[in-house]
Parts: C-alpha cells; sequence; structure tokens
C-alpha cells in the first residue's frame, strides 16, 4: 500500500508541475488566442482537482502500475504515452465534433501534449517510486 501512495504522490507531483509550466508558461497565449471567451477566467479550481486527482489515478492504474510489475521505465513511458493519447484525443476530437469552430490547431497541439505529458508522467512517477521502495 506504501508503494502506491508513493507513486500517487510523485506522480501527482510531476503531472502538476510540467503541466502547470505548459498551461500557465510556455503555451498560456496558445490557448487563449485559440479559444476567446470560452477560456475560464477564472479556471474553476474545482473541477481541475477533480481532473487532476482521477486523471493521475488513471496514469497509477494504466502505466506505473504496470511498470513496477515489468520493473521497467520503457514500459511506463509507453503505457503513459498511449494512456495521454487516447485521453486527450477524446476529449479534444469530441470538441471539435461538437463545439462550434472548435480551433482544429488546437486538437494536434493538445493530443501530442496529452501524449507527451502523460508519459513522461508516468515515468517520472515510476523512477521516483523505484527511489523510495
Amino acid at each position: 500500500m506504501t508503494q502506491y501512495i508513493i507513486a500517487y504522490i510523485a506522480t501527482a507531483i510531476s503531472f502538476l508541475v510540467i503541466d502547470l509550466l505548459w498551461l500557465g508558461v510556455f503555451a498560456k497565449e496558445f490557448y487563449y488566442s485559440r479559444l476567446g471567451a470560452l477560456a475560464a477566467d477564472p479556471v474553476n479550481v474545482t473541477a481541475a482537482a477533480i481532473f487532476y486527482a482521477l486523471y493521475i489515478a488513471g496514469i497509477l492504474i494504466f502505466a506505473v502500475h504496470p511498470a513496477m510489475q515489468t520493473g521497467s521505465w520503457k514500459t511506463a513511458l509507453m503505457w503513459g504515452a498511449l494512456f495521454g493519447f487516447f485521453c486527450y484525443m477524446t476529449y479534444e476530437l469530441t470538441n471539435w465534433a461538437v463545439i462550434n469552430n472548435w480551433p482544429s490547431s488546437l486538437v494536434f497541439v493538445d493530443i501530442l501534449w496529452g501524449v507527451v505529458l502523460t508519459g513522461a508522467t508516468a515515468t517520472f512517477g515510476y523512477l521516483i517510486t523505484k527511489l523510495f521502495i
């Protein structure tokens, strides 16, 4: 049980740091310029916290746990990247399908971001957990 608590905390910290740097610093203007009036200001912190808590649990289930079983960071990277692809692809393509004028440039950038973010986060979560167990 301790292993999973460590894994959750390590993965959560990794995810939050990387994602907040991306959304708050590097790509902030990219997203706001494309979302315009759709962008929440201020951000709905409750919704964001629920997303982060559940998504990180998904990363543990689908990427970090399998990596712990195989003992390989490559498993975390591969399954994390795939989990990110399917989750972010589902979100973006659904928005593109049902929201008028959803920016196509956002679709492809955000799916790629989901792959990179989730693959990296799963890998960091696995590696940090291995340091403590």
